[in-house]
């Protein structure tokens, strides 16, 4: 296994990976301890007190970030007829129904970050499970991809709607936006984030509900963040 780069070794250096930082604090941090030759993106991910093998336990669903993602998002829209129409207007970037579907389950037409479906259009979406479901582009009610408003769904992640769910450890990660953001708009898209997990909590968890919480670009290292000051980011926001 390849070890790890001077840059990298020098970023870790610079700050106290055991420390927890407000979240003002820690992306600044994360900002400083970029050292790619490109615009890294900035996630958060949030260690979750739930049990992610009962179904009463899950959390999903999307969240709008008021500064958007940074990135051009491709979405693909399993509609026919007016609501095909309506996706094309609202600037989806591939729109189909069973062509669109077979050329998905031969390996082709798969440029896209995002899949949304009308309800009519799912017995032909759903055979494709075995492909879009591992990459996470299952389209699904509660992430608010699989609807007849398919104009708002694609204007939505257009302009920065992201989806996030909890992977089997009982962690949600989720893009927050990008190194050349301005601090306090890292800020208030993880402000974002935290309150929509926040009141997606499920009735059976128990205990404290954010448990960990760091943030970190696509090439530095995590730097933590304390619960207790995301609860007090939240009620500042809210």
């Amino acid at each position: 296994m390849a070890g790890k780069s001077k840059k990298a070794l020098e970023a870790a250096r610079r700050y106290d990976k055991l420390a927890l930082y407000g979240p003002r604090d820690a992306v600044d941090l994360v900002k400083t301890l970029a050292y790619a030759g490109f615009d890294e993106g900035v996630d958060a991910v949030f260690q979750l007190g739930i049990d992610a093998r009962k179904a009463d336990q899950l959390v999903r669903g999307t969240v709008g970030l008021p500064h958007g993602t940074g990135k051009a998002v491709r979405v693909a829209v399993f509609a026919e007829s007016d609501n095909a129409r309506e996706a094309e207007a609202a600037g989806a970037d591939v729109i189909g129904g069973r062509e669109l579907a077979d050329e998905i389950a031969a390996g082709r037409a798969l440029d896209f970050d995002v899949v949304v479906a009308t309800p009519d259009m799912m017995p032909v979406v759903g055979k494709l499970g075995p492909i879009l479901g591992p990459r996470g582009l299952m389209p699904n009610p509660k992430s608010g991809t699989v609807t007849q408003d398919v104009a708002k769904a694609v204007s939505e992640f257009k302009a920065g709607r992201v989806e996030y769910r909890n992977d089997r450890y009982g962690n949600v990660h989720v893009p927050i936006g990008r190194v050349s953001f301005e601090a306090e708009q890292l800020v208030d898209n993880f402000g974002a984030v935290a309150d929509e997990i926040m009141r997606a909590r499920p009735a059976a968890a128990k205990g404290r509900f954010i448990r960990k919480v760091a943030v970190s670009s696509t090439m530095g290292p995590g730097v933590r963040i304390d619960p207790t000051h995301v609860e007090g980011l939240i009620k500042e926001m809210r």
